[in-house]
């Protein structure tokens, strides 16, 4: 795993690598381990959106008010841009899903521009493998659902205007694709761009602190630099933030779409 030595005074050296990445428990050798600051994270995301949209969905009027119309903004954001377009007319059923899909995923990759927080939770690949999952049970249901387990299996495995011959080809590539890959790709897309961010952003931050604790103009100038090119990256990070919500929740739509299609 990639590692970075920042030098010290006296020849010491800072190890910096994935290992900052760890979970500390929040009550060592009283609560299970599991029980840490990154799924406590995961819980404040979690009543934070519940909260926000039990907020926006009280008082609504005819004619909005402020706070009515920002909520209402976020939320034809995914009916009318995902949803709608996606699913057509089924869309209203899995709606809510989608919604909440994307509020939680954003809130929690705001953490890690948030200075309690610093941290975005899914740079922990287990709760990126968490959605992935509960989007595999949606559309996969929803595909069982509509056509049936035998179906919906020769649906997913043996595409149309494949000649007979090519299936012992074709159906263990397709289960691949439609069934294993999918949600790997889903989670690994989420945790790598995120992972990579706070990393870079942590290199640039410790780094350029450690440069400017350093002797000599030179170096003072090359921290100054890094600290400042890191509020570049702070401001990117937040534009992946709403990019990779966004896009888990368009594919989790289009897998939902494919699995109750009526043709392929």
């Amino acid at each position: 795993m990639a590692k970075l030595l920042l030098p010290l005074e006296g020849g010491a050296g800072l190890d910096l690598g994935v290992k900052d990445f760890a979970s500390r428990p929040l009550w060592p050798g009283v609560l299970p381990d599991w029980v840490n600051n990154h799924a406590a994270q995961a819980l404040i995301g979690a009543i934070l959106v519940i909260g926000f949209w039990t907020w926006m969905a009280k008082g609504q009027q005819l004619v909005p008010t402020r706070k009515q119309f920002y909520g209402e903004q976020l939320y034809d954001l995914i009916r009318n841009t995902v949803a709608r377009d996606l699913l057509g007319a089924d869309f209203r059923k899995f709606l809510p899903y989608l919604v909440g899909i994307f509020s939680f995923i954003l809130v929690n990759n705001l953490f890690g521009q948030f200075f309690l927080f610093m941290f975005p939770t899914f740079s922990k690949i287990g709760y990126a493998y968490g959605l992935a999952i509960m989007s595999w049970l949606l559309y996969n249901g929803a595909g069982i659902a509509k056509h049936g387990f035998l179906g919906y299996a020769r649906m997913v495995t043996m595409p149309e205007g494949v000649p007979a011959p090519l299936y012992v080809l074709i159906i263990p590539l397709e289960f691949l694709s439609n069934i294993i890959v999918r949600p790997l790709t889903l989670s690994l897309r989420l945790f790598a761009n995120l992972f990579a961010g706070h990393l870079v952003i942590m290199v640039f931050v410790v780094g350029g602190g450690m440069l400017l604790s350093l002797a000599g103009p030179f170096m003072k100038v090359a921290g100054g630099v890094s600290i400042a090119f890191s509020f570049a990256i702070f401001a990117l990070e937040l534009l992946v933030a709403a990019i990779q919500a966004y896009i888990f929740t368009v594919l989790t739509a289009q897998y939902v779409s494919s699995s109750i299609a009526d043709e392929h």
